[in-house]
């Protein structure tokens, strides 16, 4: 079960005496905080709950709420948010002290304060106060999330929310979300009030949905096989202002054309399109979803693999003389486009 699932269960009649929030997947764990606050009912007016921005705290002042009564109540609620002291990041926020004396604490807690941390990233196992926390808390961990566990999850929040989808419309929905969490639930969402009580077709997940960097960046792909320079040139230069690096738009169109150039392989030494995506499964360490595979299948049809090969080695050698300096990078950006472009036959 999901730590998203999970945690829904929670309400303020039944919330632990501690309780830690964390995990790596940022999308599930910010869904998940939100998710919580609500079920508990959280209210900065109310004066039974005390909130705390661990990163801007003064830790004497969490240490005399944690200690003090409730005011018109038997218990009262400490949330302490962004606590990435304990994880892996670099960045501290707390002393050494102040670490040892919030140990102190969870040693001899307070029978009448129930505690909510909300710790983003990885936890630090190596830390005795996160070895603390794992004995004493009931711990929901936002770990990345599988595909299949990813599907199943929205599969039924979109039938207890009455959205229904036609034919491929929702595995489109997850690959244009790029199978991340918090795309998926801000597209569903906004499905949700766009298509209200209709069925939402394929042409909806297109039309509807605002463009990824990935659609751009497939767009501008599209651009340089049909040497529309002019149109490849404006679009660089919206992407640019938007505020994305061209090492990074680099990065994306190196991701499509490797994609394409291992189908155009796998296909022409005989596999089908099962085939190839068990390949190249086995390859990448996870199963790929089976509409990329069709849909690169579908783009990279009549591009000869020497073409490919040629865009890969402009890409990356693009890449490394933006890194280290050369030029100007929007000047070796479209240097490298033109280069593709005069590739195409």
């Amino acid at each position: 079960m999901l730590a998203i699932e999970e945690s829904q269960k929670l309400t303020l009649s039944n919330l632990p005496s501690l309780s830690l929030f964390t995990g790596t997947d940022q999308g599930q764990f910010e869904v998940m905080k939100s998710q919580v606050l609500k079920q508990i009912g959280y209210d900065s007016a109310d004066l039974n709950f005390a909130y705390f921005d661990m990163k801007e705290v003064v830790y004497k002042d969490v240490e005399l709420e944690l200690v003090s009564l409730p005011f018109f109540a038997d218990e009262k609620i400490v949330i302490l948010d962004h606590f990435v002291d304990i994880t892996t990041a670099k960045k501290r926020f707390l002393t050494d002290d102040e670490l040892k004396s919030f140990e102190e604490y969870l040693d001899n807690p307070s029978p009448t304060t129930k505690l909510l941390i909300f710790a983003e990233g990885k936890l630090d196992s190596k830390r005795r106060l996160v070895k603390l926390l794992k004995r004493d808390a009931k711990v929901f961990d936002a770990v990345e999330v599988k595909e299949q566990e990813l599907r199943q999850y929205f599969q039924k929040w979109s039938q207890k929310q009455g959205l229904q989808f036609a034919n491929h419309a929702f595995e489109n929905l997850l690959i244009k979300s790029g199978f991340q969490f918090s795309e998926i639930q801000k597209n569903l969402l906004f499905l949700q009030t766009y298509k209200e009580d209709s069925v939402i077709e394929e042409e909806d997940i297109v039309n509807a949905i605002p463009k990824t960097l990935q659609d751009n960046i497939f767009d501008l792909t599209q651009f340089i096989l049909t040497k529309k320079m002019d149109q490849a040139r404006d679009l660089v230069r919206d992407l640019t202002l938007q505020g994305e690096d061209e090492i990074k738009l680099i990065a994306v169109m190196l991701g499509q054309f490797r994609t394409f150039t291992q189908v155009k392989i796998l296909l022409e030494s005989g596999q089908t399109e099962s085939q190839i995506a068990s390949s190249l499964g086995s390859y990448l360490g996870r199963t790929p979803n089976p509409y990329q595979i069709k849909f690169a299948l579908r783009d990279s049809r009549g591009l000869p693999l020497s073409f490919l090969k040629q865009a890969l080695s402009y890409l990356i050698e693009t890449d490394y003389q933006i890194k280290t300096g050369l030029y100007e990078k929007g000047f070796l950006f479209e240097k490298a486009l033109l280069q593709i472009a005069s590739q195409v036959d």
